[in-house]
């Protein structure tokens, strides 16, 4: 006997599975980063005069954005023009200077951001930017590091927020994983840091090929550590995530191999830091339950009043 179909009933009313977030799902600002790096990066591209024949990769020739955004102590610093702190983390000097900066951000961006919140986080890669060129002007200062003639020199890229950024992630996961392409091996987070730190400290100390970048790089990495590590930084930080209230919002949680939406209030805590219990729930929708350390396991136990 023929039945009726519902207009709900056909299949391609039925809503499937939904697909899993992205990688920057919940990160706007290391969006907004890549996307910003790579236009300006384009375009200073096409300011540009060519380099010379033989030039090093790190060899840069100012642009018109170059001659007003790069930074150097003569400029910087002795001629007061502060914006350049700034605007030098947008400026890079080659296509695999961009390249690798921005996949730097983009492995490594979104674990820091949705840890800390957007605001926070983009207030943390700013700082370890602008802390880069501070090392590198301080390292210049003393001769024993770096020659004295490089005062003059121009410093471009997004490499010291970029290091800042591989060592709060380094701090809030030393135990995770990063797999590598070449060579084809799988490190921890705090080794990989630790090897890339290594690197740029033993170019510094030999006065090497781009000393000077190394020593941007070391600066901001320094500067994530101290944001990452000394309490009343951490919580200043984490304090720009809070100052408005929260409302619930929908988060992605995965349940028997599908994706669902789920509605989760925001946590009302008395006696805990509202942001901190957040992010151990957010921790959970991403990893499980089994992710958990003891000590966050224990803020939830107090949270809940047990």
């Amino acid at each position: 006997m023929p039945c009726a179909m519902g207009f709900a009933d056909r299949d391609y009313q039925r809503q499937g599975p939904m697909r899993p977030p992205g990688r920057l799902a919940g990160a706007p600002v290391t969006k907004w980063l890549l996307i910003s790096n790579i236009a300006i990066f384009l375009i200073d591209l096409i300011l540009r005069p060519a380099p010379p024949a033989g030039a090093p990769s790190w060899y840069y020739e100012a642009s018109v954005l170059g001659e007003v955004g790069e930074f150097s102590i003569d400029t910087a610093i002795l001629g007061g023009q502060v914006w350049r702190f700034l605007t030098f983390q947008f400026l890079h000097a080659s296509l695999m200077h961009v390249l690798f900066n921005m996949w730097g951000i983009f492995m490594f961006g979104p674990l820091l951001e949705r840890w800390f919140r957007s605001k926070p986080f983009a207030v943390f890669y700013l700082l370890t930017g602008v802390a880069g060129a501070l090392f590198y002007a301080l390292l210049v200062a003393m001769p024993v590091f770096l020659p004295d003639g490089m005062i003059g020199q121009r410093l471009v890229g997004a490499s010291a927020g970029v290091f800042g950024i591989l060592v709060g992630v380094a701090v809030i996961a030393p135990a995770g994983e990063v797999r590598l392409l070449f060579p084809p091996i799988t490190m921890k987070m705090r080794t990989f840091a630790l090897v890339f730190l290594g690197i740029e400290v033993f170019i510094v100390l030999t006065n090497g090929g781009n000393a000077g970048g190394s020593a941007g790089h070391l600066g901001g990495a320094l500067a994530g550590f101290l944001l990452m590590k000394v309490g009343p930084l951490r919580q200043w930080l984490a304090g720009l995530g809070s100052g408005v209230k929260r409302l619930p919002r929908k988060v992605v949680v995965r349940q028997r191999r599908r994706f669902e939406s789920k509605l989760r209030p925001s946590s009302s805590v008395v006696d805990e830091d509202p942001s901190e219990v957040d992010r151990i729930l957010d921790k959970i929708n991403r990893e499980g339950l089994q992710s958990l350390t003891d000590d966050e396991r224990e803020v939830l136990k107090r949270s809940a009043g047990n």
